[in-house]
């Protein structure tokens, strides 16, 4: 189930289909983002696609009549107006047409109707409705799921939807379905997901029914998305943010936009799982390296010595780029540790997410909160961690703490955040036991304190890792993740699992499925896992979904 190999395949037979020849490639934002993701821009050029354009941008483009068109867009009724619009005035030879998705025959009828000088070659469907981040990962990139109540704002449940469709066909899984019992919008999910399975029966005929879909809220676990994180990727989106592999880093001089992609950056893609400790070492590696080749590439004494290094120029030049950008990343991560006090506070995190005792908890709170090093955003989280974790504590001290935000001037925005975050996501609204933990991951939180102090900002570990230890087990509740169909499957072994989060995932929850995926690599009973989520959160947009949602009830 590599949901990334999928999409490569998707694009390259797309040009395929088109034939040789110079090529244009129009997309739309949602496509853009998808393509960009699987493929550099210079391997797609080599496919002879010279140009890119957005049919949405609503820029003028000149005719080039000796052009191919190559259209990859979302089967939207603004996209099949825009093209329509298009092909009735077509500016190049021929259109090669894809969808991400399933479009209608309504739609198609009004597309042939427009292409009345007969520009179009091809028009297929093939299944990427979504950005497919890493082989295990997709994502909607939809910022804003919940509108009042904090029930899913129509819009996203459609997409939600149709990505979920075109992901089990582009993996060619039909699967049995559970969901979330307490989520009502889980619930919806699950049975539109069913009922359009057997509604598009066709298209799934070639599919195996050897996969499970779950389908959870963000609700379930509002703990994982407050949690300070210590490896690369997903430090560097909780620090920094990343979209689209992009990471904004404008503000350091020099930097720019740095791409960290694991298709493109080697260095990153072994290292994206990796602690922060080991990440400064890799790259002290990687530099000696570097300084070894360069010292040895600048003794040009002989003509061997020049082909030598012209043959290596290349990987020279690249390792070269993967430093100094990696130094980059690494350098303003740690300056803002440094700043802002992150690791007493990711210690404090950790103690109150993990099995802290209530008096310690407090006091570790309260002292944070009168440090001026500490950010809003941070003082903030440490509350709303507190209110979670100690809700129905009789001796619990939320309101004081709040006013402690006030008091330090945090906005009314944010000290709003800590009741949104126990409305969404409270003792009341949860089906789990949250807190209490497993005896198995009390015992590894045991065995992890043993290995080393530095491993006391990682102790937490995802809910959805116990969900899924208990579906793989056989052990999930009927109950609490009721199958759609009558036919529970309790006891039968699942070889593929797919997991859509409404309300979007966290890369802590992306890695502990890479680690899942890993462990199939050695056992092979473990299921093949495939994370989807409407978006992937930090706490920053996390906080700022609640703060939104929470306002729009109030």
């Amino acid at each position: 189930m590599d949901i990334v190999m999928a999409a490569r395949q998707y694009i390259s037979e797309m040009i395929r289909l088109s034939g040789p020849g110079m090529k244009i490639m129009i997309m739309d934002k949602e496509t853009t983002s998808a393509v960009s993701c699987v493929y550099a821009q210079s391997d797609v050029m080599q496919k002879e696609v010279y140009l890119f354009e957005r049919i949405d941008s609503g820029a003028v483009r000149e005719p080039i009549k000796h052009l191919k068109c190559v259209a990859f867009l979302r089967p939207t009724p603004e996209n099949v107006q825009l093209l329509s619009e298009e092909l009735r005035s077509p500016k190049y030879a021929q259109y090669y047409v894809y969808f991400c998705n399933i479009i209608s025959k309504t739609d198609v009828k009004t597309l042939a109707e427009a292409d009345e000088q007969e520009t179009v070659r091809e028009m297929h469907e093939f299944y990427l409705d979504g950005v497919p981040l890493c082989s295990h990962l997709l994502t909607l990139n939809i910022a804003h799921s919940y509108g009042p109540t904090f029930s899913i704002i129509p819009s996203v449940f459609r997409r939600s939807l149709q990505s979920i469709i075109a992901a089990l066909l582009a993996v060619k899984k039909r699967p049995s379905i559970r969901y979330q019992a307490s989520c009502r919008d889980a619930r919806r999910l699950a049975d539109e997901v069913a009922k359009a399975i057997v509604r598009e029966e066709s298209l799934f005929e070639s599919s195996r029914p050897d996969a499970l879909l779950l389908i959870i809220d963000r609700s379930e676990d509002p703990v994982t998305p407050l949690l300070n994180q210590w490896t690369y990727e997903a430090m560097v989106h909780e620090l920094l943010g990343i979209k689209n592999h992009r990471v904004n880093m404008e503000s350091v001089p020099d930097a720019g936009i740095v791409l960290l992609s694991p298709l493109q950056d080697a260095f990153y893609a072994k290292n994206m799982y990796a602690n922060f400790g080991e990440i400064g070492q890799n790259i002290k590696e990687l530099m000696t390296e570097f300084q070894r080749k360069s010292q040895t590439n600048q003794k040009l004494e002989s003509i061997a010595d020049m082909k030598n290094f012209v043959e290596q120029y290349p990987q020279f030049r690249k390792i070269s780029g993967t430093v100094s950008k990696h130094v980059t990343v690494v350098g303003e991560l740690s300056r803002i540790v440094s700043a802002h006090n992150l690791l007493e506070v990711s210690e404090v995190e950790q103690q109150v997410a993990g099995d802290g005792e209530h008096s310690q908890c407090l006091n570790a709170v309260r002292r944070l909160l009168q440090q001026e090093r500490i950010t809003d955003i941070d003082a903030c989280r440490l509350v709303m961690l507190y209110a979670l974790r100690f809700e129905t504590h009789p001796n619990n001290d939320i309101h004081g703490l709040v006013q402690l935000l006030k008091r330090r001037g945090t906005g009314i925005r944010l000290t709003d955040a800590v009741k949104a975050v126990l409305d969404f996501a409270g003792a009341s609204r949860r089906q789990n036991d949250l807190f209490a933990g497993s005896a198995m991951a009390m015992t590894k939180r045991f065995i992890k304190g043993l290995k080393g102090v530095e491993n006391i900002y990682t102790q937490h570990e995802p809910f959805i890792c116990q969900l899924l230890d208990f579906l793989i087990k056989g052990r999930l509740s009927e109950s609490a993740y009721p199958h759609v169909s009558a036919q529970a499957q309790q006891g039968v072994r699942v070889d593929n699992i797919i997991l859509f989060i409404i309300g979007g995932a966290t890369y802590e929850e992306s890695r502990a499925i890479y680690l899942a995926n890993e462990r199939r690599k050695t056992s092979a009973n473990a299921p093949a896992m495939l994370l989807l989520s409407t978006c992937m959160l930090n706490a920053k947009s996390f906080i700022d979904e609640l703060i939104s949602a929470h306002s729009c009830a109030s």
